[in-house]
């Protein structure tokens, strides 16, 4: 199975190993377009894996800073006090880049970038870019996509 990301049409698409797409879902990704450098907030194209698999047995919403839970669940309420934050909620997916000098190693490095497939509040505008650089899902669909991947699970991410 493997993951593929199509960044212009801002859909995550999972792939059998026949090659059958078994599920897709609506992201939203970095709205300063694709890139690769640190400090871009680009979201990263190419090769990557599943490098880790963070908040198993989180409640949906918990919210995260640093790959920690904060002990906060967000709520609308906690959005407005808070207008700025970037929300990484429920689950975070972080990935690897697999391609030296491209998106590994250096300052192209994807995972020294801190790239997630993470879970947002329920009022982002999937399905348009708006992101920092991570790609951003509905919790639901996070949640679904959280048990259907593994660590070391292949997520390509293409323009189209």
């Amino acid at each position: 199975m493997r993951v593929e990301i199509k960044i212009d049409s801002q859909y995550l698409y999972v792939i059998d190993n026949n090659q059958i797409i078994i599920k897709s879902y609506q992201i939203s990704s970095a709205k300063k377009g694709v890139g690769q450098n640190r400090g871009s907030f680009c979201t990263p194209l190419g090769k990557h894996i599943i490098r880790a698999k963070i908040g198993v047995g989180q409640l949906i919403n918990t919210v995260f800073i640093g790959r920690r839970p904060t002990g906060e669940i967000y709520s609308p309420s906690l959005g407005e006090k808070y207008p700025d934050r970037d929300w990484i909620l429920t689950r975070i997916l972080w990935l690897s880049g697999c391609e030296p000098g491209f998106n590994r190693l250096g300052a192209v490095d994807t995972m020294r970038r801190y790239i997630y497939i993470h879970g947002s509040p329920d009022s982002i505008n999937i399905g348009r870019p708006g992101s920092i650089g991570c790609i951003r899902m509905l919790n639901k669909d996070l949640l679904e996509l959280f048990d259907l991947t593994d660590v070391g699970t292949e997520v390509n991410i293409k323009l189209n």
